[in-house]
């Protein structure tokens, strides 16, 4: 059985590395990657601790093992992973409802994964909903930037309640900020 929590233990850190590792951009095959998504950040484990010690990661466990994470960052961390300070960058500089993003109290959703073997199950929507019911005391929404290339994440996450506020274009990619707003629904 299936149970959704908070990471709490060193176990769990390495659980959610572990489900990482699986799915990053670089392991999985092209059409892995258009069909089922991807990753792109790798973490480690004293990185992770460190978020996790700021607010909880979100994770499902099947047992011992993590089936899926929903990975918390905050303002503060915002320097902690060099990969996604551009995006912290972008945040400083949209706006959002008329006022700047930087002015708003947000939880930064770091990176989500549900494992292979548990994709359709509705954990990504449960998972959101421990996500949603941990932060959205605290916090007046959820942001991220999704790679458009990843067009089941970006899906998934629009029926979650995330709706694009912004696109642009690295050297790389074009990018969708993504907010979901608890106060809309």
């Amino acid at each position: 059985m299936v149970t959704v929590c908070q990471a709490e233990t060193e176990a769990d850190l390495q659980g959610i590395l572990d489900l990482q590792e699986e799915n990053l951009i670089q392991n999985i095959s092209e059409s892995e990657k258009n069909e089922q998504g991807f990753v792109r950040v790798q973490h480690n484990l004293e990185l992770l601790g460190s978020l996790n010690s700021i607010e909880p990661h979100i994770i499902a466990k099947d047992g011992d093992h993590v089936a899926a994470y929903f990975l918390a960052m905050t303002k503060i961390s915002r320097n902690d992973v060099p990969m996604l300070v551009p995006m912290f960058e972008q945040f400083d500089e949209l706006y959002y409802l008329g006022k700047k993003v930087s002015e708003y109290n947000y939880m930064a959703v770091g990176q989500v994964c549900v494992g292979k073997k548990y994709r359709g199950q509705g954990l990504f929507f449960s998972g959101y909903g421990a996500y949603r019911k941990a932060f959205e005391k605290d916090y007046d929404f959820a942001i991220t930037e999704i790679s458009i290339s990843n067009a089941r994440s970006l899906k998934a996450h629009q029926k979650v309640g995330f709706e694009v506020i912004h696109t642009f274009k690295d050297e790389y990619e074009t990018w969708a900020i993504v907010v979901w707003d608890w106060s809309k629904n």
